[in-house]
């Protein structure tokens, strides 16, 4: 967070006098799948704010360090190895990244094979029985992971005693190299009661890197807990999107030359270097600076207002590929930041320490779809590229496209950053033939199965029924945190953040019967700030 007095906008840039400036540049990014905000404040404690899309085609590099270049006055393509950032110029680069998040929620992650105890190949699928809706009479799971299963020989007793040595013979190894032959690169490794004792999980480690394995997430190194089922979501987690994000990381550290201090946002609203750094402890890390800077945001709006008691606190942050939402209780003092030592995202339990973040895969590039019988919002998003059908780029419908179809977002009011180019204005004719297609698609669908009853579905009902799906999915995410716990939020006040949140902040408030709601001068970069 900046500690500052008074804030003055001007048009991309906000100026504040900072208490404490030192010298060198210090910088605050929010790397999202849509979007990436960049707060940097000089050393006289001027603030320039920066919002970029996260995938530029046709340009190399990071558009964070694209936009750190130039606001230091640096020339050159930043993956010279001869234009490193000079030592000196930036004092510090804190980082919120929801990319291992997305490439979860989007499966994007990387295929996994699983080794476990023999007789337990199918344990991490079943899981604990748990039931999203006990009343449902077919159970649909979300599987977020490509996910291989091979069984190991061995067994450790409660204590951590071996019961029966680990077993690596040959069928075990010609089954390990058929897997990699098919692509799995990154494996986990739960064995049970391994946090009792670790040695079968090291020495299976060691025989893997053997065989030429690169990436191995052993669960007891992940977390100390007992519980096999969430402790193997935890490594099935860390082998999946761990790959995804060291490999940004990397390319970020490169890019910015060695000398430059970064760190990451945990999940726990701590700050790591990458070195010491798990992938599973970041899958709330954007999330997680946002809901810091909201509460700290709203504490000061009541306060100014003359508030004394502060009422509890909603965040609700809507990026363009996910929302994420939380409660805050100020009267609880410091138990109102309370970790989670488990949460469970995707379908899968995961122990990581975590500020109480609810994320759902909702967001402004959500894509709308119909499957032949009903109108789908995501979990897919179009991301920055392709991005939504307005970018020029043939992306498919998505919800910022039918806010722009419905006139809810002025397509005036956008900048000229879209197409090939990244020149032009965004394209409604590209909008309104997307939605054309689905509204011809359900209109078929419905004469179809109800030719008495059939009317024409126009492209403004398609938009309309997409954002009522949409909104009813966050408000749902918002009654899980808050509702469902036992809060009544009728009294609470909402923190609207992210770019895509003030688009439909009041329609979410009116469902969930708020009557208040907060929007920050920095609401659009506020995970950042």
């Amino acid at each position: 967070m900046v500690e500052g007095q008074r804030m003055v906008e001007g048009p991309g840039v906000v100026a504040e006098k900072a208490l404490g400036g030192g010298a060198g540049w210090r910088f605050w990014i929010d790397r999202g799948g849509t979007f990436t905000d960049v707060v940097g404040c000089s050393g006289d404690g001027r603030l320039v704010v920066r919002k970029l899309l996260s995938v530029q085609p046709g340009r190399a590099g990071d558009p964070a360090v694209t936009a750190i270049r130039e606001l230091l006055g640096l020339e050159g393509n930043q993956l010279d190895g001869n234009q490193a950032i000079p030592a000196g110029l930036i004092a510090e680069l804190r980082l919120g990244t929801t990319v291992a998040t997305n490439a979860l929620l989007e499966r994007r992650g990387e295929p996994v094979l699983l080794l476990i105890n023999r007789g337990f190949a199918d344990l991490l699928a079943i899981g604990d029985q748990h039931r999203p809706d006990i009343f449902a009479l077919q159970i649909s799971r979300l599987q977020p992971l490509r996910l291989r299963a091979l069984e190991v020989a061995g067994r450790l007793a409660a204590d951590g005693s071996e019961l029966e040595p680990l077993g690596l013979d040959g069928q075990l190894e010609t089954e390990l190299r058929r897997a990699l032959a098919e692509g799995y690169r990154s494996v986990a490794v739960a064995l049970i009661h391994s946090y009792r004792n670790p040695s079968q999980e090291l020495a299976l480690e060691r025989w893997l890197q053997g065989q030429g394995v690169t990436h191995v997430a052993l669960s007891h190194r992940l977390s100390g807990q007992p519980r096999l089922v969430p402790r193997g979501h935890t490594a099935l987690v860390e082998a999946a999107v761990a790959p995804i994000l060291r490999a940004y990381l990397e390319q970020l550290q490169l890019a910015l030359g060695a000398a430059t201090p970064l760190r990451v946002m945990r999940s726990s609203g701590s700050l790591a270097p990458p070195a010491l750094l798990h992938a599973k402890d970041t899958i709330l890390s954007g999330p997680a600076g946002g809901m810091v800077g909201a509460v700290a945001v709203a504490r000061q709006a009541l306060l100014a207002d003359g508030c004394a008691d502060l009422p509890p606190i909603v965040g609700f942050d809507m990026g363009g590929t996910s929302t994420d939402v939380f409660h805050f209780d100020p009267s609880r003092g410091e138990a109102a930041w309370e970790r989670s030592a488990e949460t469970e995202i995707a379908g899968l339990r995961l122990q990581a320490p975590m500020l109480p973040v609810h994320t759902v895969a909702a967001g402004g590039g959500s894509i709308i779809d119909f499957d032949g019988e009903r109108l789908r919002v995501g979990p897919e998003s179009a991301g920055a590229d392709p991005g939504p059908a307005a970018y020029r780029r043939g992306g498919p419908a998505t919800i910022t496209d039918a806010n722009l179809l419905l006139g809810r977002l002025p397509a005036q009011a956008l900048p000229s950053v879209f197409g090939p180019a990244g020149d032009q204005p965004p394209d409604l004719e590209a909008v309104r033939q997307r939605f054309s297609a689905l509204a011809s698609a359900m209109t078929s669908a419905t004469a179809r199965s109800t030719p008495q009853a059939h009317r024409a579905t126009t492209p403004e009902q398609v938009a309309e029924g997409a954002l009522c799906i949409a909104i009813e999915r966050m408000a749902e995410a918002m009654r899980r945190i808050s509702i469902q716990r036992g809060h009544d939020i009728r009294a609470a006040l909402l923190v609207s953040y992210g770019a895509a949140a003030g688009q439909h902040a009041c329609r979410l408030a009116e469902l969930l019967g708020i009557r208040r709601v907060l929007l920050h001068p920095l609401a659009g970069v506020l995970s950042a700030y």
